[in-house]
């Protein structure tokens, strides 16, 4: 992809006259960067937008897992596995696990991502079968009175195809389609709606030397070809949600980019999920280096993110985040 255009996004209650409204939510601009590849980029007025852009940008996003995305979603994170970066072994026991998603749903969550494998980097490959005995307890366990839905998060067809007989209602794909391909036939056959992530590489060496010509334009041109592939494969693009894989295969300057940017991959049409809790890249600015203490750095790009239009913000510190966005929604009038 050579063209993008990321829309300047305002929250303020005074909102002019022919401004545009972004998916359904109660952001909304006037004015557009256009941003072309090897170009430097230039303003222009939104109503220039053509209309295939514009239709990407404004069009109300369908409820996923029966969530409605007018406002952010909290995704709490339960890592199944003894090895994840930041919580690895703390869940890994089907009782711990079940108590704490109970917790974080009672405490904010919207939905749960129960996964059985790190991705962490330099995570190495977990077996099938052995993920699934990890996951599919869990989930079953707790499927009726949760209080919230569940999303799988695995790279694996075979996992997928498990944990949604288990229970789960979501799948949550970190290689964007890339390791298996059977997870494009496994959402289109079940009609369960997927998140498809950018990553450069798999997560044994994807942190090894990560390069794009474009950084915003490259990630963005991968997911516009998965969400095409997975329309191809039968499932509609209101199932779709797209995440441009803060931290998989990105250096700091990456990272950086793509936040800031983030707004232009509301063009796609689909609502966008944001995993940055407790990442390698706010130690590195914040010079915090134990991960289970970084969120209040998490939070405040969570914030920054909301104020871009992310609908889906999936997190460890599921309480203090649901806190801050109560703040948040009632400062910039969002509830």
């Amino acid at each position: 992809m050579d063209l993008c255009y990321r829309p300047l996004l305002s929250t303020d209650p005074a909102r002019p006259t022919g401004a545009m409204q972004l998916a359904g939510t109660s952001l909304w601009f006037t004015h557009v960067e256009e941003r072309r590849r090897g170009a430097e980029p230039i303003l222009r007025e939104a109503r220039t937008l053509p209309e295939e852009w514009a239709d990407g940008f404004t069009r109300p996003r369908a409820p996923i897992a029966g969530l409605s995305l007018a406002m952010p979603r909290i995704m709490g994170i339960l890592n199944a596995t003894p090895d994840s970066f930041s919580d690895g072994g703390r869940f890994d026991a089907r009782e711990r696990a079940v108590a704490h998603a109970r917790a974080m749903v009672a405490t904010g969550a919207d939905i749960v991502d129960i996964g059985g494998e790190s991705t962490r980097p330099g995570a190495t490959e977990v077996p099938a079968p052995e993920e699934i005995a990890r996951v599919q307890p869990v989930i079953e366990t707790l499927v009726g009175d949760l209080g919230a839905p569940i999303s799988i998060d695995t790279r694996k067809a075979d996992v997928g195809a498990a944990a949604l007989e288990a229970g789960a209602v979501m799948l949550n794909d970190v290689s964007g389609l890339e390791f298996d391909a059977g997870m494009a036939t496994l959402a289109a056959s079940t009609g369960a709606p997927i998140c498809v992530m950018h990553s450069q590489g798999r997560p044994e060496t994807m942190q090894d030397a990560p390069h794009y010509e474009d950084a915003t334009l490259d990630v963005l041109g991968f997911l516009a070809e998965r969400v095409a592939r997975l329309e191809a494969a039968g499932l509609p693009r209101e199932k779709i949600v797209i995440d441009p894989g803060i931290g998989f295969g990105k250096t700091l300057p990456h990272n950086l980019e793509l936040l800031r940017n983030i707004a232009v991959f509301h063009s796609l049409g689909c609502p966008i999920l944001l995993g940055v809790s407790r990442k390698g890249f706010i130690g590195k600015i914040s010079g915090e280096a134990a991960a289970d203490a970084r969120a209040p750095g998490s939070i405040a790009v969570a914030l920054a993110a909301a104020s871009q239009g992310v609908q889906i913000f999936r997190v460890h510190d599921v309480a203090e985040t649901a806190q801050a966005f109560s703040l948040w929604r009632a400062m910039t009038g969002q509830d």
